[in-house]
């Protein structure tokens, strides 16, 4: 499994190293540097728009990368939903210190909070139901640990985090293995501790799924009749995933039907970083 404070000091490393080039930051930020090195600041972060909050492991490591003399007050916890022009955190520090991290912690706090606010959209669609929604690995690369942090934070639940963890028994493998049933006893074979999944495109692919003893079978842009039926024949064999062209405004007649998961990549692909602003007011020694 990944460790999530590797992955934040590794992200947090990598974007300041994109701002910097892999310079010390007296060096790397030229237009900081034209601020005396002495001179104080005090910031607050700002949130323009509705959110649920997600990030501030992130924005920590930010300035304690860059020395650790800013100090952060936050206001928020990761989950928080807030309205707009809510103050998320406030800073207190060396001005350099401030202006060079700022973007990069602004980008992991924009990005991550757009993904869980996104996340409780769909959760509270689903909140009358035993259903739960599932991000994807169609994530932004570089931060597959961050949004799926992202998605716990607004509600829902991951899927796999790799290619590592659980199977996914698709199309190709399929064909490549020989049938289902060969597939699945080869991945119990390999991996008996290991969850296996398969992806079935219609109601005989679901009864071979369920024959082999798949433990979750996702329905592939299954039409809603079928995926009913698919409810009735499996009377709670296996867990059931619905996949393929969701959108929030199909959530609720998909849940309904008794699926146990429905998953969507839009959760963390299709996301609008949230708005957020720093202003900055300075301070003399």
């Amino acid at each position: 499994m990944l460790n999530l404070e590797q992955e934040i000091t590794h992200n947090v490393k990598a974007a300041l190293n994109e701002d910097l080039a892999y310079q010390a930051p007296e060096q790397g930020d030229i237009t900081a540097s034209l601020i005396p090195a002495e001179q104080q600041a005090v910031g607050r972060v700002i949130c323009r728009e509705p959110c649920t909050v997600a990030g501030r492991p992130w924005v920590d490591e930010v300035f304690r990368q860059l020395g650790g003399e800013v100090q952060l007050t936050w206001h928020v916890k990761d989950g928080d939903k807030v309205d707009a022009n809510t103050c998320l955190f406030e800073l207190k520090g060396p001005a350099r210190a401030i202006l060079t991290g700022e973007r990069s912690a602004l980008n992991f706090l924009q990005t991550l909070s757009a993904t869980a606010t996104q996340v409780t959209q769909y959760a509270e669609v689903l909140k009358h139901t035993q259903t739960r929604i599932l991000d994807t690995r169609k994530t932004l690369p570089g931060l597959r640990a961050a949004q799926k942090y992202a998605v716990t934070c607004g509600g829902g639940k991951n899927h796999r985090i790799g290619l590592f963890d659980a199977f996914l028994i698709k199309e190709n493998h399929i064909l490549a293995c020989g049938s289902i049933k060969k597939a699945v006893d080869a991945a119990r074979q390999q991996h008996p501790d290991k969850p296996v999944e398969v992806e079935v495109e219609n109601l005989e692919e679901l009864q071979q799924a369920l024959d082999a003893r798949a433990d979750i079978i996702m329905l592939d842009n299954f039409d809603l009749e079928s995926i009913r039926k698919s409810v009735q024949i499996n009377q709670g064999l296996a867990k059931l995933e619905v996949s393929g062209n969701i959108t929030i405004e199909r959530l609720a007649e998909l849940a309904e039907t008794g699926v146990d998961y429905i998953s969507s990549g839009a959760l963390t692909k299709n996301v609008q970083a949230i708005d957020l602003s720093l202003r900055l007011v300075t301070e003399t020694n």
